[in-house]
């Protein structure tokens, strides 16, 4: 009877094998939670970069309305307001394009390109004999990219052949 309690496997020490098993199967998951983990860190940074370009490009839409209405502003007619207003106007302007720069906000050149759909919102077409088929002929609004991405697409009047 003594002998029988020796032999009895739920008793009996485990081997060398199922340890080295039991090690491996351990250290397989440290490793992929560890991957995991890694993987997360990066999901994490990468989504609060692009939230922060996003919050960045939100902005700088919004300021381009400001942009719009000085933009109207310095081609009304100073006679009536006065040239010290006109300059305070344009020194306000002037801060405002170098602060779109610092950023790398730039206009998009479209007067006298060809018609991009990419760069471009056509609002208008209309027939004109003195410039090719597709081309702008006039801006209402501005373009900007920022980088290589667009901002905002400028709003043109495009030539009709």
């Amino acid at each position: 009877m003594a002998d029988e309690q020796l032999t009895d496997p739920v008793d009996a020490p485990p081997d060398a094998a199922d340890l080295q098993r039991e090690r491996d199967d351990y250290y397989d998951r440290l490793l992929r939670k560890t991957a995991e983990f890694d993987n997360y860190r990066k999901r994490i940074e990468r989504e609060r970069r692009e939230q922060t370009d996003q919050a960045i490009v939100d902005l700088l839409r919004e300021l381009l309305q400001v942009v719009d209405d000085f933009d109207l502003a310095l081609t009304a007619d100073a006679g009536d307001v006065g040239e010290s207003y006109r300059k305070g106007v344009e020194l306000i302007y002037g801060k405002l394009q170098d602060l779109l720069r610092k950023y790398g906000v730039r206009p998009i050149d479209a007067v006298g390109a060809d018609f991009d759909p990419n760069l471009h919102q056509a609002v208008v077409m209309e027939p004109s004999e003195g410039h090719r088929d597709g081309e702008v002929i006039g801006e209402m609004r501005k373009g900007y990219m920022i980088g290589d991405r667009l901002l905002r697409p400028a709003m043109v009047k495009v030539a009709k052949a």
